[in-house]
């Protein structure tokens, strides 16, 4: 597998803004990349600039959908709950919206637009107007549902191939006891399943404004399968190709593999360091609660993730 192009697709290269010393604190990172593409839809949301918990800080760091009744969303890390009926029926419609769309990459127009508006709509119900004052919250591993970020695609392109090769997961884990964060995209084959990841340290810049900065890509060892699942037929440029006879001699290497799988598993990850000065970016987080996370990132890529666990990747 190629892993140098898949970790460009991970890290993080749009230079950083500048921001005052002052309000530099550690915080809790969001799935991030690089040169992010421009959505002009964005770009027509009204922008809302919220107090700045830090001394010193920028309001124009911070952006939300304005709320219903004219104002914007203050107060502490958490504030008083919505109604909890009104919250769960929307998540319920986002969760029913991206059926079927595998991650956003074959959502169509009115999909995107449908998944809009309810990602907007919990934006101005956020039980959370402070996440980077909430790390409990953010903590824990995240469970990507939902991206509107075009570099990721390539990534998900391989679920056309679903025969040989399947994105089985692509996760976030926070660890915001000691400020870090993992990207994680898992694939699964045939004979081997594999992940390539990103570590990166995160510093809280604002009440939802986050740095991210990463610091090394990891190429995981293939976990080879003990038993060789060989599908029946695949298609190809449109062409159905039967791989039945192929058995007979899958069959006949099942135990070599076996034994090669003890071999290859016992090997360390290849970890890359990644040095480049532009590695690094920042990420709001609009909405947060105990199962949903909801991120945009620089260009406008929109990220919805469910905590693992939650019923709502059921």
């Amino acid at each position: 597998m190629a892993g140098s192009a898949l970790l460009n697709a991970l890290v993080l290269r749009a230079p950083s803004p500048s921001l005052s010393s002052s309000s530099k604190r550690r915080s809790a990172g969001a799935f991030v990349s690089s040169n992010p593409p421009r959505f002009p839809s964005l770009r027509s949301e009204r922008r809302v600039a919220l107090p700045r918990a830090a001394a010193g800080g920028d309001p124009e760091d911070e952006w939300v959908p304005e709320p219903e009744g004219g104002s914007a969303v203050t107060g502490t890390a958490v504030a008083e709950a919505p109604e909890a009926g009104e919250v769960a029926e929307l998540k319920a419609q986002l969760k029913d919206a991206l059926y079927g769309t595998e991650r956003g990459l074959r959502a169509s127009s009115e999909s995107r637009a449908k998944v809009l508006e309810l990602i907007t709509q919990l934006e101005t119900r956020n039980p959370t107007p402070a996440p980077t004052e909430a790390l409990t919250l953010l903590n824990g591993k995240w469970i990507l549902a939902y991206t509107s970020f075009s570099q990721l695609f390539p990534l998900l392109e391989f679920g056309k191939l679903p025969a040989l090769v399947k994105v089985e997961e692509i996760s976030q884990t926070i660890d915001s006891k000691n400020f870090t964060v993992q990207n994680c995209i898992k694939f699964s084959g045939p004979l081997a399943t594999t992940s390539v990841s990103t570590n990166a340290k995160f510093e809280i810049r604002s009440p939802k404004r986050v740095q991210i900065k990463f610091d090394e890509g990891i190429v995981g060892t293939p976990q080879l399968t003990d038993s060789v699942v060989l599908p029946e037929k695949f298609e190809v440029f449109g062409q159905n190709i039967d791989l039945s006879p192929l058995k007979g001699i899958f069959s006949s290497i099942e135990n070599a593999a076996s034994s090669v799988a003890k071999t290859i598993s016992g090997q360390p990850p290849l970890k890359i360091p990644i040095r480049a000065n532009n590695a690094e970016s920042w990420l709001l987080t609009t909405y947060l609660d105990e199962e949903v996370r909801i991120s945009r990132g620089e260009g406008g890529g929109i990220f919805v993730l469910f905590k693992e666990g939650s019923t709502l990747l059921n």
